[in-house]
């Protein structure tokens, strides 16, 4: 078929078009490293480093530390020069039962979420410092623990309903060892310890039903007295 007019022209200029184009190069290599985080502080007290050295990161894990690495392996370069930079701390204070709306309380007001407050200080795992106990636990899991990219462990309260202030946290008959260790043991590794807290009586009956819900639960006890007394001193 005989092409005319406008049809012939652009034939002519692909054509000539083609004629020109370069020569495929072939394509880079990829780089080794997502990341590369240059020349920072590192403290690592596992591997014992405390000097200035590279850190590459890929895959979401590290996965190089020395004292040079290529910027050309990585993807993206940060300059962090004059920071520290450490794996990811641990707080093992902390009360972020957040979000149930109940005033004056450490399940509920007293507390924070811990993912506006945590990571942007470099902190990655904390402990619940005894904001729910057996009664609360659950609650208290799945409204935080299963939603922050903070990883959240806990020391269960020896209280059943929990660290929710004087009413509750001075009931004797809410603060039973079995339950309480029943609950740990059914979130093993979640639920880290036992912990006792602002007492006010006299009685040591706080701290030794907590020890012996952290014996039958094979995990160690955090006590906190509400109060200095004669019969159950601070020192």
């Amino acid at each position: 078929m005989k092409l005319q007019g406008t049809w012939a022209a652009a034939v002519c200029l692909v054509l000539a078009a083609m004629t020109r184009l370069p020569a495929q190069q072939p394509p880079a290599p990829p780089q080794k490293y997502d990341l590369l985080l240059k020349g920072g502080h590192v403290i690592d007290p596992k591997n014992r480093i405390s000097a200035v050295r590279d850190v590459a990161i890929a895959n979401g894990k590290v996965a190089a530390v020395a004292a040079r690495i290529d910027p050309a392996d990585a993807l993206k370069v940060v300059d962090v020069s004059g920071l520290y930079v450490t794996p990811g701390l641990v707080d093992i204070h902390v009360h972020v039962y957040a979000g149930t709306g109940e005033r004056g309380s450490y399940a509920g007001d007293n507390s924070v979420y811990p993912d506006g407050f945590m990571l942007r200080s470099g902190v990655t795992t904390v402990a619940d410092a005894g904001c729910a106990g057996w009664r609360t636990f659950e609650d208290f899991k799945q409204r935080i623990i299963d939603r922050s990219k903070t990883r959240v462990l806990a020391f269960i309260n020896i209280v059943g309903n929990g660290m929710r202030g004087g009413k509750f946290e001075q009931d004797l008959s809410d603060m039973e060892a079995k339950p309480t260790a029943d609950m740990a043991l059914r979130y093993k590794g979640l639920i880290v310890g036992v912990k006792t807290a602002h007492f006010n009586g006299p009685e040591w009956a706080p701290v030794e039903r907590a020890v012996e819900a952290g014996t039958l639960a094979n995990v160690p006890v955090m006590v906190d007295f509400g109060a200095n007394r004669p019969e159950r001193p601070l020192s």
